[in-house]
């Protein structure tokens, strides 16, 4: 009988002990994302660190120092504001993708613009940088000076090669507007597309004009002229930068909304946009 009772005893503490260990994972599963970065102190943010003056490496400095730029400014701004620590981690531009869409990190800052599959997969923030200049958020495409003569339209491309940054808006608008060419290559970056060109590996690179204004510039011996006679005509949609989040997680969706209200308000961003532009020249970027 005595037996009989303890082993009573001892399931029922098993079961209270079991029903303890539910409740709290239950109430850790409850977390929404914004609850944990403020518990743990620091929101990671996940950006692709070749694609200035938005993001890009300093090679005089070490460590999380390294990386800078209008992005990183607002990466920052954003810690600051959640009052905790910013941990930047650099990734290629598909893995900054799929990380935060499967919750492995926090943000993705890194010159995200609107996409239809992103809005799907991800959630989106409200727009933080919009150029004032209309050419300057134009997407055309930048060819090997030898071609800049025989080049100036889309059909022009039909029989070159064609080289374009892997799971970019810049992908998306070459296929949505009929894009034709005899190859098209895919890169992890935009620098690696410019590259490609200046080494006579493509003819020519699908680009957002601004950024190919900026690393022509800073590059004077690329041999790589923009060709100003084309534009896609890109919804407006697509137009302004956004930042990435995992989907369901309106939380925080709904306070980093609330800081880039703030920061559109102010324009701090487009006075750090304009500082880092100058930064990037100075680095040959």
């Amino acid at each position: 009988m005595k037996r009989t009772v303890s082993m009573l005893l001892c399931l029922v503490m098993l079961a209270g002990l079991l029903s303890g260990c539910g409740q709290s994972a239950a109430k850790e599963q409850s977390k929404n994302r914004l609850e944990e970065i403020l518990e743990r102190g620091y929101v990671t943010v996940a950006t692709e660190p070749y694609f200035a003056p938005e993001e890009f490496i300093d090679p005089s400095k070490e460590g999380d120092e390294q990386y800078v730029g209008s992005d990183i400014e607002l990466a920052k701004y954003i810690a600051e504001k959640l009052g905790v620590e910013c941990r930047i981690v650099p990734l290629d531009f598909t893995t900054v993708l799929s990380s935060v869409t499967e919750g492995k990190y926090d943000l993705a800052i890194s010159a995200l613009a609107y996409k239809p599959d992103r809005a799907e997969n991800m959630n989106l923030s409200k727009t933080y940088f919009l150029s004032d200049d209309a050419d300057e958020n134009s997407y055309g495409f930048a060819v090997s000076s030898a071609l800049s003569d025989s080049v100036k339209s889309l059909e022009d491309l039909n029989d070159k090669v064609v080289v374009v940054q892997q799971g970019s808006l810049q992908q998306f608008i070459w296929e949505t507007y009929g894009g034709a060419c005899k190859e098209l290559k895919y890169v992890s970056s935009t620098n690696d597309a410019f590259m490609m060109v200046t080494e006579g590996k493509a003819d020519a690179v699908i680009t957002a004009t601004s950024f190919a204004r900026l690393y022509i510039e800073a590059n004077a011996g690329c041999n790589i002229n923009m060709v100003e006679d084309y534009r896609f005509p890109v919804s407006e949609d697509y137009l302004g930068m956004v930042i990435g989040m995992k989907k369901g997680e309106d939380e925080l969706t709904a306070r980093i909304n609330e800081i880039i209200d703030e920061v559109v308000a102010s324009g701090i961003y487009k006075e750090w946009r304009s500082t880092y532009a100058a930064y990037a020249a100075s680095l040959g970027l």
